[in-house]
């Protein structure tokens, strides 16, 4: 299955994350914070409570945990060098995963406040409770439900999933694809580029193993970003990347001169909002705001913003990946 993929600059990584926290004075709205390291526990403002539930008319408000209301803001774990899921523009993070959220968090009557880190300590700060939610294009499978690493091993709890967008994969290659790249057992005896911690460098590895001895070397990097600019260089021949943000990046980047999409979208998956397995009640209150936004229409008109319509799912689900 695969995993999700790119996000706004630290100093080391995600470029296009940087610090900056936009508050939106209505309930309900989703307050933007820009880059901050994910081991950064001072990298949000603090926020202001949203009173007692009587106070608040949000169909599902009732439905959060007492301490969510109260405090009236959940805390969500990003990596926002992944257009169009989430990015930056003008210094705030934006993209397909934050118009969705800011949707949900209407029916809830909160504010969501992303923050932003590398992709591969986003489910350590879920552990650590640092965040509460993780809303990074993540693939919801069965090793990062069970807390396990590349190796099977134990290492957390593993997370919980509402299931709210499906894609598949696909390789982002130079324009022109000047190597010929069409399918995965084209890059044997290659150098590819990856991002760090995802489920394409697992595809990446597995396909390095059946290549044998004609080498397929594997560059891996903190964001997508650095991944492609690898590509685009001539460092390497193709990056692996969920079908839409790869088509977004060879639409756009150089006007569209950069990069192009080769071979057939494959692997379809589920990305999921991750959430502690010891908190169901806000993993259910997300479910029940999800389904009502496709309900409403609120969701179908944020997928037909960035043109990832085909993405769409028909009803919210946990753990379905």
């Amino acid at each position: 299955m695969p995993a999700r993929i790119a996000r706004c600059t630290t100093a080391k990584a995600r470029t296009s994350r940087l610090a900056a926290v936009t508050a939106l004075a209505v309930a309900g709205s989703v307050l933007l914070t820009a880059c901050g390291d994910q081991t950064d526990s001072g990298s949000t403002a603090p926020t202001k409570g949203a009173g007692p539930a009587s106070a608040n008319s949000a169909p599902l408000f009732s439905k959060l945990p007492a301490d969510i209301q109260k405090a009236g803001v959940v805390k969500i774990g990003t990596d926002a060098s992944y257009a169009p899921m989430e990015f930056t523009e003008d210094g705030k993070i934006v993209g397909v995963d934050i118009d969705i959220a800011q949707a949900m968090a209407k029916k809830l009557g909160i504010r969501f406040e992303f923050v932003s880190g590398t992709f591969d300590g986003l489910i350590t700060s879920i552990y650590s409770g640092r965040q509460q939610l993780i809303m990074s294009s993540m693939t919801d499978n069965k090793k990062r439900r069970e807390g396990l690493d590349d190796d099977g091993k134990k290492i957390g709890t593993g997370i919980d999933f509402v299931d709210y967008f499906s894609s598949g994969v696909s390789l982002l290659v130079k324009k022109g694809n000047p190597e010929g790249i069409n399918s995965l057992d084209d890059l044997c005896g290659k150098t590819v580029a990856v991002q760090r911690g995802t489920i394409y460098e697992d595809t990446f590895k597995a396909q390095a193993e059946k290549c044998g001895a004609n080498k397929l070397t594997i560059q891996a990097f903190d964001t997508n970003a650095e991944a492609m600019t690898r590509v685009k260089a001539g460092g390497a021949v193709a990056d692996l990347n969920d079908y839409p943000v790869a088509a977004y990046s060879a639409k756009t980047s150089g006007g569209g001169n950069d990069f192009e999409v080769v071979g057939n979208q494959s692997d379809v998956g589920l990305f999921g909002i991750g959430v502690s397995k010891k908190n169901p009640q806000l993993r259910d209150a997300l479910k029940e705001a999800l389904d009502a936004t496709i309900k409403d229409g609120s969701y179908a008109e944020v997928l037909k913003k960035w043109n990832v319509e085909d993405s769409a799912v028909k009803s919210a689900t946990v753990n379905a990946g």
